[in-house]
């Protein structure tokens, strides 16, 4: 190191660090985007979902009626029959529990007759709920297309400034000493993209751990890089 200026390393590795640290944190950004446009599909398809059930239900209101509907023409082809034989019934006693069968057969029609009454009813407010929900997933799929466009527009920005970002460090690399740069890197890739930390009120930027003043004294004399005991990164104090 006693070929090298020190300080105008450090000042070289500052200025490096303040390039990466918004490399790592746009990398960072980057990498949540999937997720996030995950989440905002998430979202859409679960009010999907719900008009789906609706148009469910409504398709199953449909099927149980049409069996009604032909449960009640059995019904009435019952009653037509019946009465086609109450003229042959020779005895009073017969024509009495023939009346009686076409009655209670009858009656069953009445009750089939209100179900498909109220299947009716049930179709045309669960119809009116989806006409609802259709317009309100209109209006959704307006929102998240939108919340889509502007994560990917997002993307757009993170990665045109990533490029920037990159020739800048282009620039700034050349006048740092590979042997530094090395350690620097190291240090980076392990300590989550900050390498070189300023020391605040005698403590470490990185981890906060309170410097002896002989370590304070050291950092001021830019005769060796020095590192902090703890989390190993690089100390500097600026003026």
């Amino acid at each position: 190191m006693a070929t090298i200026n020190l300080k105008t390393q450090i000042d070289g590795l500052i200025k490096l660090q303040e390039v990466d640290s918004e490399i790592y944190a746009l990398g960072n950004e980057k990498a949540s985007k999937p997720l996030e446009i995950k989440a905002i599909e998430a979202s859409f398809e679960a009010k999907k979902q719900n008009l789906a059930s609706l148009q469910a239900q409504s398709l199953e209101l449909q099927k149980k009626r049409k069996e009604k509907e032909l449960e009640l023409a059995v019904n009435a082809e019952a009653v037509k029959k019946l009465q086609g034989q109450l003229y042959s019934l020779k005895t009073n006693k017969e024509f009495q529990t023939m009346q009686q069968q076409i009655s209670d057969t009858l009656a069953d029609g009445s009750v089939i007759e209100e179900s498909i009454l109220i299947s009716y009813e049930e179709s045309d407010k669960i119809k009116a709920r989806i006409d609802e929900e259709n317009l309100k997933l209109k209006e959704e799929e307006k929102i998240f297309l939108d919340q889509k466009k502007k994560v990917e527009e997002r993307v757009k920005e993170i990665d045109s400034r990533l490029s920037q970002l990159e020739a800048q460090r282009k620039q700034i690399i050349p006048g740092i000493d590979q042997r530094m740069l090395s350690e620097y890197e190291r240090i980076l890739h392990s300590r989550d993209g900050l390498a070189i930390v300023t020391v605040k009120d005698n403590s470490c930027g990185g981890c906060h751990m309170l410097l002896p003043p002989q370590v304070i004294n050291l950092i001021k004399m830019y005769e060796e890089v020095i590192t902090c005991e703890v989390c190993n990164r690089i100390l500097c104090i600026t003026e």
